[in-house]
């Protein structure tokens, strides 16, 4: 049995506006990964990656111990997209029964049950449910399918308040058995304080930081300040007038004057500066 059940090694992946240099990542197994980033960052790619939708133009990418596209890792692997990947004309109610026996652990119960708690109509089609709705039938798809592996790619997107503490219910059901695992990317990075384990920050097609989601929140803090703001020690410089705002290491806090303010630092505040300090640097 594997302990990793996804892991990316020197990762590359190369477009005329876009590039994946060099990512190597772990998912270990009884861990939520929550994969953040700004637009453009590579999230997308690297789950399109180890479910063997893009193919690398270097390093390698497993899945559950298999190379990514083996249909025994993925039959073992549960996906939720931004969109259903069931067909627009297909009768939500159908859906177990055009799919099912392609995956030898289908639950069918599981699945009309997690329809019923989700409250996703089984009379409509899949192209007449809601954005929201279909991130639901995806999630019951994906879970209905008895995976160990549940990746998931923004699926906060597009719900309400009350719908995404619902499905991060689900997800921390599913996490109760420890041989189970979660990669999910998302923008709503509230969700990352009561779901995930790990956190990775993702700038420019590069892991910029990973740890405990604690642990990185910690390394960090926000300086404020006015007049001309330091040269030094700052990451992702930004200014308003006559005042600045950066991130900085909660390490070099000591070395700032009592004019400047110094503040947690939040998850946003991380990708927003660790982005910019990209840019800087780039340009």
């Amino acid at each position: 049995m594997t302990e990793n059940m996804a892991r990316l090694d020197s990762l590359r992946v190369r477009r005329p506006s876009f590039e994946i240099d060099g990512v190597s990542l772990d998912i270990p197994r009884g861990t939520v990964v929550g994969l953040v980033g700004p637009n453009g960052a590579g999230k997308t790619t690297i789950i399109r990656t180890l479910l063997g939708l893009v193919r690398p133009d270097g390093g390698r990418a497993e899945l559950l111990g298999y190379p990514s596209a083996s249909t025994e890792a993925l039959a073992r692997t549960g996906v939720v997209l931004d969109t259903p990947t069931a067909a627009p004309e297909w009768k939500v109610g159908s859906i177990g029964r055009r799919i099912g026996p392609f995956y030898p652990g289908w639950n069918q119960a599981r699945f009309e049950e997690l329809l019923a708690r989700l409250s996703v109509p089984t009379r409509r089609t899949v192209g007449e449910v809601s954005r929201g709705q279909g991130v639901k039938l995806s999630l019951a798809t994906a879970l209905a399918q008895s995976p160990d592996l549940l990746i998931l790619d923004e699926p906060s997107s597009g719900l309400d308040p009350a719908a995404r503490r619902e499905i991060g219910d689900i997800i921390r059901e599913f996490m109760l058995d420890p041989d189970h695992a979660v990669l999910f990317s998302t923008h709503i990075t509230t969700d990352l304080t009561d779901l995930a384990d790990e956190l990775v920050v993702l700038v420019g097609g590069r892991i910029a930081v990973r740890g405990a989601v604690d642990d990185v929140v910690a390394e960090y803090a926000m300086a404020r300040g006015g007049g001309a703001p330091p040269t030094e020690r700052v990451l992702g410089l930004q200014r308003s007038g006559a005042q600045w705002s950066a991130l900085i290491r909660m390490d070099d806090s000591a070395a700032f004057d009592r004019e400047t303010v110094i503040d947690d630092a939040s998850v946003d505040d991380i990708i927003i500066h660790l982005a910019a300090e990209d840019e800087r640097i780039s340009a």
